[in-house]
């Protein structure tokens, strides 16, 4: 599995309440999720974002509440990774469930920037700045993960375990 597109970059410390205001949870449509992403910290984002971009930020992406809403608002809107310093430990493991590939990788995260071109191979863990040319080892995912982000996620993959 691989991901493709633009970066938006991001600082430390991005926390649900701005990946996904707390005023817009009343839906828990994921197209709906995706009209505010990112609407507290970058206004534009919605009208910039691409299917297949990524983003990248820094330290303890996904902080603050535990909701899911934030890790499906950022799938609906077309990230195809996230790639961080470090994550929220919950916001690890909502995104894994949801189906959202999210890699850790320091070096990455503090050399990439806004709008350059990044490959990712999730079965590597390899980071690819194809703007820069620069290489970055990152976790690559074990296998029962892969299998959850291609199910779509960690119902979806028990489903089609059952049937």
């Amino acid at each position: 599995m691989r991901a493709h597109g633009i970066v938006h970059k991001y600082g430390d410390n991005v926390d649900t309440d701005v990946i996904i205001p707390a005023r817009y949870l009343n839906s828990s449509d994921p197209k709906e999720l995706a009209k505010k992403c990112m609407e507290d910290i970058d206004a534009d984002f919605v009208n910039r974002v691409k299917t297949g971009d990524i983003i990248v930020a820094n330290k303890n992406f996904g902080c603050g509440s535990s909701r899911e809403h934030a890790p499906i608002a950022i799938k609906a809107s077309g990230i195809a990774c996230v790639v961080a310093e470090t994550f929220a430990r919950i916001f690890y493991r909502n995104a894994i469930n949801i189906g959202l590939p999210i890699i850790e990788c320091p070096s990455a995260a503090q050399a990439i920037k806004a709008g350059d071109e990044v490959e990712i191979d999730f079965d590597t863990g390899m980071i690819y700045d194809r703007t820069s040319g620069q290489e970055f080892k990152g976790q690559a995912f074990p296998e029962f993960m892969q299998k959850i982000i291609k199910a779509e996620g960690l119902m979806n993959y028990i489903n089609q375990k059952e049937a």
